[in-house]
């Protein structure tokens, strides 16, 4: 008899035609798809550490610009313009309903109304382009329509009276008109060609408004008006900037800041007990705390607000119902969008350096190529102000010295209409909002919009 084969147990059997066995070669167990994209990326992070040009001089000092944007950045803007702006957006999420959001900005909206309360928003918020994207992303989340939407984003830190007024006065008036009446058009515009390009969704987007049920409301109107007021007053008088000259209006505001947001900040300590149930005693100690580190730091007021955020932390998550909602909607805004933005900071700053100082790209190649008023020019100060991050005023600065260097006043308006509203860490963010293909439809409007309105302010208005 012949020997039976032995087959072990989890052995193939191979199978058999006739005499003859057909052995079927096993199937590759390698999914490469799933791992070419990792390896690429270790590759990729390999070959730029070993060729890292540590040693040339240039590349250390962009490295330290970039660093030192990051702190300057965490030092000026985190705790006074991020964190409350990450409450307001978490309060809109959670304490403005859908249906109002969709009624009043939603992409059915009468244009007339929803472009225009968006169009002239920045006269209201003294923000820089990362601090409106949390407001942003939260009205979007509410169902705002992309057109009044994306105006809201554009014109939030655009559209800033005291930015414009200051460009005015220290660039001159003709460049500061420009600005303002640009800024505002430039909103309605983008809004509205970002509507046109996208209009399938915002159709869909406009079919379901009629279907959305009367917002249920939780407190009268004027309660959430008095409520997001507070706040706001809090954001923009906390970030209040300190003058160039020591006089006037400004001034007078600048030397009582901390005053008028330290009375904000006990308003909504009194709106957290009367609307929020926020136990009196929980209110009374972290008033007392907060008072006490005004006291002992009365140099560093950053201190005592640090410490209030802190309270309002506490409080919110130690009192359950409404304020546990809109703490967990303000940490879903935080985590989203602050490592992105850092990542973006960082880059900004390895590239086109601090105000005032040098990353990678050197500001004599800038000063070269924003002269005159050719399309180049323009075009080019269009996308530097785009990529380059700047906080709330410091661009007038930056260009009084570009124009001392040989800048054109048409590039110059160009880099006022696209700077403010754009900057790389900005435009990370937008795309994990937007995606893709509708955050590159914005910054193309934007740089293209900017290029030929300083074309057009050059030749004529210059």
């Amino acid at each position: 008899m012949r020997n039976a084969a032995v087959i072990e147990k989890g052995q193939a059997v191979p199978a058999v035609s006739g005499e003859h066995a057909k052995v079927h070669p096993p199937k590759s167990q390698v999914d490469w798809r799933s791992i070419w994209k990792p390896l690429a990326i270790i590759i990729g992070g390999f070959l730029v550490f070993f060729w890292l040009p540590v040693t040339n001089s240039r590349f250390a000092g962009a490295v330290i610009e970039s660093l030192a944007l990051a702190q300057w950045y965490a030092q000026e803007h985190v705790i006074l313009c991020l964190i409350p702006a990450f409450f307001i957006a978490g309060a809109i999420v959670c304490f403005v309903s859908q249906a109002a959001v969709m009624k009043y900005l939603g992409a059915g909206t009468k244009m007339v109304l929803a472009y225009g309360a968006a169009s002239v928003s920045g006269i209201l918020l003294a923000v820089c382009s990362c601090t409106v994207l949390p407001l942003f992303a939260s009205i979007w989340k509410r169902g705002a329509g992309l057109g009044p939407a994306t105006a809201f984003l554009y014109s939030g830190p655009a559209v800033n009276v005291l930015a414009i007024v200051l460009t005015a006065r220290v660039l001159g008036i003709s460049i500061g008109i420009a600005r303002a009446v640009g800024a505002i058009i430039f909103s309605i515009i983008i809004g509205l060609l970002m509507h046109l390009l996208f209009r399938k969704e915002e159709q869909a987007k406009a079919q379901a408004t009629v279907y959305m049920p009367e917002p249920e409301v939780n407190r009268p109107l004027w309660q959430n008006m008095i409520y997001f007021a507070t706040m706001v007053g809090i954001l923009v008088f906390g970030t209040w900037g300190q003058p160039l000259r020591p006089v006037g209006l400004w001034n007078s505001i600048y030397s009582i800041k901390w005053l008028i947001t330290g009375s904000f900040a006990a308003l909504l300590a009194v709106i957290l007990f009367g609307w929020f149930k926020v136990k009196a005693y929980k209110l009374a100690i972290a008033a007392a705390a907060v008072i006490a580190l005004a006291l002992l730091f009365p140099q560093t007021p950053l201190i005592a607000f640090s410490g209030g955020i802190i309270a309002l932390v506490v409080l919110l998550t130690s009192t359950s119902g409404e304020t546990e909602s809109w703490f967990l909607a303000t940490w879903d805004f935080t985590k989203q969008i602050m490592p992105l933005l850092f990542v973006g900071v960082l880059a900004a700053g390895l590239l086109l350096g601090r105000p005032g100082s040098e990353g990678l790209i050197s500001s004599q190649w800038v000063s070269r190529l924003v002269g005159g008023n050719s399309l180049w020019a323009n075009l080019f100060a269009s996308v530097i102000g785009a990529f380059m991050y700047f906080a709330t005023l410091t661009e007038i600065p930056i260009l009084q010295g570009l124009l001392g260097a040989g800048m054109g006043k048409g590039p110059a308006l160009a880099l006022l209409l696209a700077g403010p509203a754009l900057s790389l860490p900005n435009m990370i963010v937008i795309r994990s909002v937007l995606g893709t293909k509708k955050t590159i439809a914005f910054i193309s409007l934007v740089v293209v919009m900017a290029t030929m309105s300083g074309m057009f302010f050059g030749r004529f208005g210059a």
